[in-house]
């Protein structure tokens, strides 16, 4: 029979290195030595900037949440006003459409608020009225 082959230490079966390959190894084992130390060094920073980007602003689905959850609560605040004026007044459906459309127009007003498309009521762009 040919000679055995046997798996070396890397787990591949073949003939064993000659001069030439061995050199080639031993320069592979100290690049992935240097990318092992260079990558090790890093992780730290790695670690330290996903801690502030937890701490930082909202994700995604967290800004999207903050948003819907304002303006259905605007909605319901609405319904539920215009609800407990019409069982208090009698006047049936008009409190609640009158007081569910308040709270539409409230929610929508908090989502731009929280995005910052609309300045806080009051502020103003900065322009006095004497303009």
């Amino acid at each position: 029979m040919a000679a055995e082959e046997r798996p070396d230490e890397t787990g591949k079966s073949g003939p064993r290195s000659t001069g030439a390959q061995a050199f080639r190894d031993e320069e592979l084992d100290r690049r992935r030595q240097e990318l092992g130390a260079a990558l090790a060094a890093k992780v730290p920073d790695e670690r330290e900037r996903g801690n502030a980007r937890e701490s930082g602003p909202a994700t995604g689905y967290a800004q999207a949440f903050k948003l819907s959850s304002e303006f259905i609560a605007g909605i319901a605040v609405g319904a539920g006003l215009g609800w407990a004026i019409d069982r208090l007044a009698g006047s049936t459906p008009w409190g609640l459409v009158v007081f569910l459309l308040l709270g539409f127009c409230a929610g929508i007003l908090n989502v731009l608020r929280s995005v910052g498309k609309v300045a806080e009521f009051g502020k103003g762009s900065g322009r006095s009225r004497e303009d």
